[in-house]
């Protein structure tokens, strides 16, 4: 594929694209925003290396493509709210985002895309998997694609507190973004029903939408999901579904939540990792 303003060189057979030839730090033309727009679509995930970013231009970046969505329970920049660092120290245990998910999927119009910027990285460890949901939809039979086009999931923000334990806001008790700053009604939804099998709003493509948000088939228990439910996570993240991104200082991901979900891997514990994070407003999946 061929772009006037940009390269795109893939690094995987299934999704996933480094772009050369963007200077995020400046205004984009129309043409260069079109550019990274298509290869967005083209790719699913496109991977920007030597950026120099504040927030303000990585958010600048951001607004190109929509309203900004912001964490339900988490906080942004002071100075910058719409951007939420990500920060590990070496003392921590827990990698956020360590398990398979498509972000804001408990949402009734779930994050659109998310952009991810280093600054710290540990000298090892740390990369991201994504899953290529096109592709998971593609490869299942015709019965099953028949069988599950009616189906929605239930999708849950704060597993731990319907099962009992300690709720997610508790957990980020001082930095909880309810509790300080402003939010759309739409942003704070942390429980929702979407189509299991979703029509990209872009490409008109069919996805597998699923991730480890989704709790449950509506209108069916726990119980009675559960064996369909994993064997579609499991199937989603086949090898040959997925790339990996490996990451620097400087690096900007740019990912399309629409059509992937994502691992983070906690393989660096006692380094230091921080990143910029800005999601930004989806619609209503069909």
């Amino acid at each position: 594929m061929t772009y006037e303003t940009l390269e795109a060189t893939p690094f995987a057979g299934a999704l996933g694209a480094e772009i050369s030839g963007v200077d995020l730090s400046q205004p984009l033309d129309n043409q260069a925003f079109n550019d990274v727009h298509q290869a967005l679509l083209d790719h699913q995930v496109i991977v920007f290396r030597d950026q120099n970013l504040t927030p303000q231009q990585q958010l600048a970046f951001a607004k190109r493509f929509g309203g900004i969505h912001q964490h339900p329970y988490i906080s942004g920049l002071p100075d910058c709210p719409e951007v939420m660092p990500i920060v590990k120290e070496p003392t921590d245990t827990h990698t956020f985002g360590a398990a398979w998910h498509t972000d804001q999927m408990f949402t009734a119009k779930p994050a659109m895309g998310t952009m991810l910027y280093a600054l710290e990285v540990p000298p090892a460890g740390g990369d991201t998997l994504f899953a290529n949901l096109y592709l998971a939809y593609d490869a299942l039979s015709d019965g099953m694609k028949e069988m599950l086009s009616k189906m929605k999931t239930y999708s849950v923000g704060d597993r731990f507190k319907t099962a009992g334990g300690k709720s997610r806001e508790d957990d980020y008790k001082g930095t909880s973004a309810m509790a300080g700053q402003v939010r759309d009604p739409g942003d704070v939804q942390t429980e929702s029903k979407h189509p299991l099998i979703r029509t990209h709003p872009e490409t008109g493509r069919k996805a597998l939408y699923i991730g480890g948000h989704a709790q449950r088939f509506a209108d069916m228990t726990d119980a009675e999901s559960e064996p369909l439910l994993e064997y579609l996570k499991h199937h989603a993240t086949r090898p040959e579904f997925t790339c990996r991104v490996r990451w620097e200082p400087g690096t900007l991901t740019f990912w399309d939540n629409r059509c992937t979900e994502h691992h983070a891997i906690g393989d660096y514990n006692g380094h230091r990792r921080v990143t910029h994070r800005i999601t930004i407003k989806g619609d209503t999946p069909f």
